[in-house]
Formats: structure tokens, C-alpha cells, sequence
């Protein structure tokens, strides 16, 4: 019976031996085929963003990135804990560029010329990358909220109703409409919700400016 229980347990450490071995040249095959197909982690979030601009964020999948790379699934792995994280850093990434776009159209701008130059980014981003538009929506952990370019974003609208006088007591209210106005129309344009009757959607689009201008300038007194 000793014995039998010292070959098993002899059994018992050679299978745990082979699985190991297994493992270690599974993992090194993943890290060659990695360095083959040249990926990095910056690499793998700007495929993610190109290919959710094609299919849309929603139908993003780990399976699609692993055939643009001609890799296997768990190869992007080794670069990312799930593709939950991956999608968090495809929200980041677009935020970022977001946020850059409105930088450089803000400069020396500023009142209806600085409001209507914010609109646009929003406007021309969602048209030029529907996909990354959809990714600075998604749901990021607080740590990264806190850390991402949303927060350059929102200085940045603070900046452009400061010159319209707007109260710092009440920016936070101005800055929610604001922000609900740009992703709100966008959205619904993109999914063609105004394509179907007259006018056109650049008509209304100015439009909708000239009034938030004239509301900002005539921002009423809280109660």
C-alpha cells in the first residue's frame, strides 16, 4: 500500500511536471507569435478604436482584433487582464483625441465663435469615427475617470462659459446641458433620426446653436 501511494503520488508530480512544461511552452509560442505580429498595447487599443469604427463599438470582439493581427484569441492576453479592460482603453484613447481636437479648435476663441468651434469637434468626430465616438461613452472605472482627458474636456466647456459670464455656481448645471446637447443631437443624427424630413440637420444644428448662444448670454438667476 506504501508503495502503491509513493508511485502515485511520483505519478501525481510527473503529471503536474508535464502540465507545467505544456503551460511554459504555450506561454513562450504566445509571446513569439506576439513579436511576430509586431503587437503592443498601444498597438492593440488603435486597432481596437479602427475596427469599432468599421463594425461599431458595440460589435467590437476580442476574435475580430485576433484576426486583424492573424493571432490567436489568447495571444491579446498577454497585454490586457480581459477585453473589458481593453474596451475601457479604447474609451481613453478616443476621450483623448476628443480632447486634443477640442484644444486646438478652442484656441483664441471664445463666446457663440468658441461654442460653436466645442460643438463641432463633437459633431465631426461622431461622423469621422462613429466607432470611438460610441467608446468615450462607455462606462470607465472612477480611478480612470478621474485620470482620463474627460476631465480636459470638461475645463475646457468651463472655459468657454466663463465668457459668456455664466456663475461658477452654476457652470456645473451649464456644462450638463451643454454636454447633453452635443452627445444628445449627435447621437440621434448619426442613427439618422433627422434625415427623414425637412429641414436639413446643419439647418437645425445652427439653429440649435443660435439658441443655447442667446440662453447662455441670458443665463437665468438661480431660484
Amino acid at each position: 500500500m506504501i508503495v502503491a501511494n509513493m508511485a502515485a503520488a511520483e505519478f501525481g508530480k510527473l503529471t503536474s511536471t508535464q502540465n507545467l512544461i505544456q503551460l511554459a511552452f504555450s506561454l513562450i509560442r504566445i509571446v513569439f507569435a506576439m513579436a511576430r505580429a509586431g503587437i503592443t498595447l498601444d498597438k492593440l487599443v488603435e486597432a481596437g478604436a479602427q475596427l469599432a469604427d468599421e463594425t461599431g463599438f458595440e460589435h467590437l470582439t476580442g476574435a475580430a482584433l485576433a484576426r486583424h493581427f492573424d493571432v490567436k484569441l489568447a495571444s491579446l492576453y498577454s497585454h490586457v487582464p480581459s477585453f473589458d479592460d481593453l474596451k475601457s482603453r479604447i474609451a481613453l484613447f478616443a476621450l483623448k483625441e476628443l480632447a486634443d481636437r477640442a484644444t486646438d479648435a478652442l484656441a483664441g476663441r471664445t463666446a457663440k465663435d468658441a461654442l460653436t468651434a466645442l460643438a463641432n469637434v463633437y459633431r465631426d468626430y461622431a461622423r469621422e469615427h462613429p466607432g470611438r465616438f460610441a467608446a468615450a461613452r462607455h462606462p470607465v472605472s472612477a480611478e480612470r475617470a478621474a485620470a482620463s482627458a474627460g476631465g480636459q474636456l470638461v475645463r475646457m466647456t468651463s472655459a468657454v462659459l466663463r465668457s459668456y459670464a455664466i456663475p461658477e455656481a452654476e457652470q456645473t448645471h451649464a456644462i450638463r446641458l451643454l454636454g447633453g446637447f452635443f452627445m444628445g443631437y449627435v447621437t440621434l443624427e448619426s442613427a439618422g433620426g433627422f434625415a427623414h424630413s425637412a429641414p436639413a440637420s446643419d439647418a437645425s444644428w445652427s439653429r440649435s446653436l443660435d439658441a443655447l448662444d442667446v440662453m447662455l448670454r441670458h443665463w437665468p438667476a438661480a431660484a
